[in-house]
């Protein structure tokens, strides 16, 4: 029998796994990626919304977290929706490659949202992903809308788990997802509306991309927002930022393993992308190192 530790470490692989998966999602999709994201959303905020109501989880919050909700409902949409534009206009492993970057826009930007100094390290890591991007653009020449797109996402990723940093001590994590998945859809629609692109056909999709859609939306992230409450509880945060950064890796050989030549790259492209989550890890491991030995001499 595995111990509860295991159990929880193994869902965190296939948590992360899931998220890899999307990527491919997002490719065989026939849909644009706005009305994309909507779909995704919209299907999400009910999955959740059952849940939500089976677990009899109270909604209320203040106004003032209300608004933040609804930001950052506004910040994952956009997030999501040039995401899926970045695979639209470029592939997956170009997509992926650029968003592990995600992790050092929260590095520079984590000093500004909590009020801290900016340490030495950051800043050369920084760097050293910013010589990865340029060996990736030199050899991606096709793909710069993609990378620009991804850098884009990117950064509204950072913003958003930033925010939700703060939030997840107020509320239940359950509690913000729904507020901030529904708070998205109703901000996409709004735009819909307004642009006049919300009509019957709207709905018309082929059986295939519902299929992918329901999957995209129940165990993409529905599923995978629930589980990862539940894993954080048992594993550190640490471990989980680690095992996260394996997402681009898990992503780029599905989808080399799903589309062949389609995401074959140039051996330039794996050596930039390698760079950028070399650096990633070496992030995380230095600011473990450094929490354990301020640990060691407050303890003394």
């Amino acid at each position: 029998m595995l111990n509860a530790k295991l159990k929880n470490y193994l869902l965190l692989h296939l948590i992360v796994f899931i998220w890899g998966f999307t990527a491919i999602l997002g490719a065989l999709i026939s849909l644009d990626a706005i009305p994309l994201v909507w779909f995704r959303m919209s299907l999400a905020a009910v999955f959740i919304g059952i849940y939500v109501a089976f677990r009899r989880i109270k909604l209320r919050v203040t106004k003032k977290l209300f608004i933040t909700l609804v930001i950052a409902g506004g910040i994952i949409a956009l997030h999501w929706i040039t995401f899926f534009m970045a695979i639209k206009v470029s592939n997956v492993s170009v997509t992926l490659a650029t968003i592990s970057t995600g992790a050092f826009f929260t590095a520079f930007l984590e000093p500004i949202f909590y009020k801290r100094k900016m340490v030495w390290y950051e800043i050369m890591f920084g760097l050293i992903v910013i010589a990865g991007l340029y060996i990736i653009f030199n050899v991606g020449a096709d793909y710069k809308l993609g990378i620009i797109l991804a850098l884009v996402s990117a950064l509204l990723s950072s913003i958003f788990s930033l925010i939700n940093g703060k939030l997840v001590h107020k509320l239940d994590s359950t509690v913000i997802g729904l507020y901030e998945i529904t708070a998205g859809v109703l901000l996409i629609t709004g735009y819909l509306f307004i642009t006049k692109q919300f009509t019957f056909e709207y709905f018309q999709l082929s059986t295939s991309d519902w299929m992918y859609m329901l999957l995209l939306s129940s165990i993409c992230t529905a599923f995978a927002i629930v589980a990862s409450v539940k894993v954080m509880k048992l594993i550190s945060p640490y471990t989980v930022m680690l095992t996260i950064n394996l997402e681009p890796i898990y992503g780029i050989f599905l989808a080399y393993l799903i589309f062949g030549d389609a995401e074959k790259m140039s051996p330039g492209f794996y050596v930039g992308g390698a760079v950028i989550l070399a650096t990633v890890l070496a992030n995380g491991i230095m600011k473990n190192t450094l929490k354990r030995k301020t640990a060691i001499k407050q303890d003394k």
